[in-house]
């Protein structure tokens, strides 16, 4: 059985951008693969002492991930809510990371969001129960 899948729409990046989201795309991946408590406990370190990220800068971020990472532009979410946080935090700020579930029909899902809002998610979002949300600054 194949599923349709269309990769989301890339635009242009600086080169010291696209540079600093290649290295958190590369990052993210390893993160990515670790079991929940020590993602956890890695994300959690990382973000200590950042600022909140602004829903401008986690947008850019998410923007210069898709376009730099094929795989992060399909329908890798985990990698991607990773990578977009971490390149937050290369700039010093943190978006909250957060993953969810829902159970009709059940479908995990990750992602980011910023001033209360989620980042380049559709509605269906709405429709998750967060399980997991690690914010700036906190452990």
């Amino acid at each position: 059985m194949t599923m349709p899948m269309t990769l989301e729409p890339t635009g242009r990046v600086p080169w010291r951008r696209r540079l600093a989201a290649r290295l958190a795309v590369a990052v993210a991946r390893p993160v990515s693969a670790l079991p929940p408590a020590k993602l956890r406990a890695v994300l959690a370190a990382v973000s200590k002492g950042a600022r909140p990220a602004g829903a401008d800068r986690a947008e850019a971020a998410r923007a210069a991930v898709v376009t730099v990472s094929v795989r992060c532009a399909g329908q890798v979410c985990l990698q991607r809510s990773v990578a977009t946080a971490l390149l937050c935090r290369l700039g010093g700020t943190w978006p909250d990371w957060c993953t969810g579930v829902r159970l009709h029909p059940f479908k995990a899902h990750a992602w980011v969001e910023a001033e209360g809002r989620p980042i380049g998610e559709n509605a269906e979002v709405g429709a998750f129960a967060k399980v997991l949300v690690i914010s700036a600054g906190r452990r």
